[in-house]
């Protein structure tokens, strides 16, 4: 009987069975490529002919919704300083080319993850025609990484961010696996998707090589997109389930392990201790658990060609690589396996990476999804209001600034409405923003959703927060360690004077409906100066409603107290809908509606700027 792969999907998200597809997708044997054959004088095998075979697995990852080369906030071919191109279109290419290189019955294309999210063209599938509506569409990611023929993608936390139902339904459009050892079902505790993936390949004279995918997420899911998987679904450690079945795979045959992991290398967390584990942990999969060949990494956005880790146990070289994010990169991983003593083994593992911007986008990927792009590009384009004056975020790091200051009144407003009647209506409402980007813009004269939405490029939604002011002064105080500490009377290079210790961007909060100074003459700690609540000096006591992102609310970033704050009150409408809203609705967006100076950076009293 043949395989019915929805049915085996839906059955192994109770079972937790793995993905077996042997020889799915591979040559007949006929066609399969010959073994190479060497003198064992070479290699130390005697003096029998050796067969040997060469496997390339591709891979992805955080694609983000990226298909075209297409900025959709610019309403214009993407473009960036280092020449870079994106979109899975680009990536087809690469991949076919490849594949055409090296035989298409010789390579495996993976992905690690965060596929679902990110641009205009995956927010409107998921929310404004959604794809789980009766008789919806298919999901513009699925359609394309169906086209381009992908065995494999491991799950990414942004995965979780419209939902589980949106999830099961873009899992369903896919003629691939979405692999998730570690995600849990919370009842049982057995996978709630595939843990793995198997692939026979077929080799002329010899046993076939069976490569095993072992698929990890990041068990920071529990933490960001708590309001969907709370009680439902539960995420331990990569090492602890890499150990647990690396080995069942193994004793299944497989000849190569490979893991796709979406998690970074650095060993760090951006969640603290609230998780007993690491977010950015591939590498200490490679160190901690034997029996692993390559890890492909996600979810950290950075380009690492090749990384060797040597496993502590059996002093073996695992071989790590993670493309840049947003289809801007293919890594490759070339195997060399030898067959001897009765079994394949691996010999050797190179990896590389190509870049998207040495080809040209695939039409047939640009002519399948031409319609679903067409259709986002009208509704970005969409006019909401009129500004009078142009908005920037350029110098949005270190001054406070306007454009910022709409955020932070969209969700005051929001939060003042959803708390008005309840017991917390008399409680002041302060709101946090971060500047996420530094070159959103919103031009003076006609302003589309386009333009608000390069302010607020993520899918995060508002939560009501019970805070102290102590709490605050905490919280105030973690967001400054932001700026590097600089001497009164030294001179200030704004190009240096933030993202202190690696903090990117959106770790960096305002907080509105405050007033205070941040003294970067003084050391981490001791930095917020003259703070205080309508023109008096903050009471360590006094409660405040916090407007907070779901992200900094379930933990993200670190922040002190805001995690385990009081919960009053979330919606799962994103805040840049919110934004769109309140200036549709104002119809006209005047800076004297919304902005306020709150704060600024000090040294030793004097302003900065």
């Amino acid at each position: 009987m043949p395989l019915n792969r929805r049915k085996f999907l839906k059955k192994s998200a109770v079972t937790g069975a793995g993905v077996a597809l042997a020889g799915a997708a591979a040559a007949p044997a006929a066609e399969a490529a010959e073994a190479a054959e060497a003198s064992d004088a070479e290699k130390g095998y005697g003096h029998r002919p050796v067969k040997r075979y060469a496997l390339t697995v591709m891979g992805t990852t955080d694609l983000h919704g990226h298909v075209f080369n297409w900025d959709y906030f610019k309403d214009a071919e993407y473009a960036d300083a280092q020449g870079n191109a994106q979109g899975l279109s680009r990536i087809s290419t690469l991949v076919n080319r490849v594949r055409e290189e090296k035989g298409r019955r010789n390579t495996l294309l993976l992905d690690a993850g965060d596929t679902i999210q990110g641009t205009p063209l995956t927010y409107y599938y998921a929310k404004v025609d959604p794809i789980t509506a009766d008789g919806g569409p298919v999901h513009p990611m699925a359609a394309a990484m169906n086209a381009i023929g992908y065995d494999a993608v491991a799950l990414g936390n942004h995965e979780f961010n419209y939902g589980i139902e949106t999830l099961r339904k873009f899992e369903e459009q896919c003629d691939f696996p979405l692999l998730g050892a570690n995600a849990l079902d919370a009842k049982t505790l057995k996978p709630a998707f595939p843990p793995y993936f198997m692939k026979t390949f077929h080799v002329k004279g010899a046993p076939p090589v069976k490569v095993a995918v072992l698929g990890l997420t990041n068990p920071g899911i529990a933490i960001w997109d708590k309001a969907y998987v709370q009680g439902k679904l539960t995420f331990p450690g990569l090492e602890e389930q890499a150990a647990k079945w690396v080995p069942r795979l193994r004793s299944m045959g497989a000849d190569v392990v490979v893991v796709s992991a979406h998690s970074g290398s650095s060993g760090t967390s951006s969640y603290g201790d609230q998780l007993p584990y690491v977010e950015n942990s591939a590498a200490l999969v490679a160190q901690q658990v034997p029996g692993i060949d390559a890890i492909l990494v996600g979810h950290a956005h950075v380009e690492i060609p090749e990384l060797r880790v040597t496993n502590a146990q059996t002093g073996r070289s695992v071989v790590l690589s993670e493309p840049l994010a947003y289809a801007e990169r293919l890594s490759l991983f070339d195997f060399e396996l030898v067959f001897a003593k009765g079994r394949w083994s691996v010999e050797s593992v190179k990896a590389s990476v190509l870049n998207s911007n040495s080809v040209a986008d695939d039409p047939r990927i640009t002519k399948l999804l031409k319609d679903d792009h067409d259709v986002v590009v009208a509704y970005v384009n969409q006019v909401v209001g009129t500004a009078t004056e142009t908005l920037t975020t350029v110098e949005a790091r270190y001054k406070d600034a306007p454009i910022i200051d709409l955020i932070t009144r969209v969700q005051e407003d929001v939060v003042r409405a959803a708390l008005a009647g309840t017991e917390y209506a008399s409680v002041p409402v302060i709101a946090q923003a971060s500047p996420f980007s530094r070159t959103s813009q919103i031009p003076a004269g006609e302003v589309t959703i386009r333009d608000l939405s390069s302010l607020y490029v993520y899918d995060n939604t508002l939560v009501a927060k019970l805070m102290t002011g102590a709490q605050v002064r905490a919280y105030l105080e973690y967001s400054a360690q932001y700026f590097v500490q600089t001497a009164a009377g030294a001179a200030v290079d704004v190009e240096k004077l933030t993202n202190a210790g690696g903090r990117p961007d959106y770790n960096y909060d305002y907080v509105s409906g405050l007033s205070y100074e941040i003294d970067i003459a003084r050391a981490v700690g001791s930095r917020i100066r003259n703070l205080s609540y309508g023109g008096v000096a903050l009471d360590d006591a006094q409660q405040f409603v916090l407007a907070v992102n779901n992200y900094r609310a379930n933990g993200g970033g670190a922040f002190p107290y805001v995690a385990s704050a009081k919960e009053l009150w979330s919606e799962s409408t994103e805040i840049r809908t919110r934004i769109s809203e309140w200036v549709t609705a104002k119809g006209v967006l005047d800076p004297k509606d919304f902005a306020s100076v709150d704060w600024k950076l000090t040294r030793d009293g004097t302003p900065v700027f």
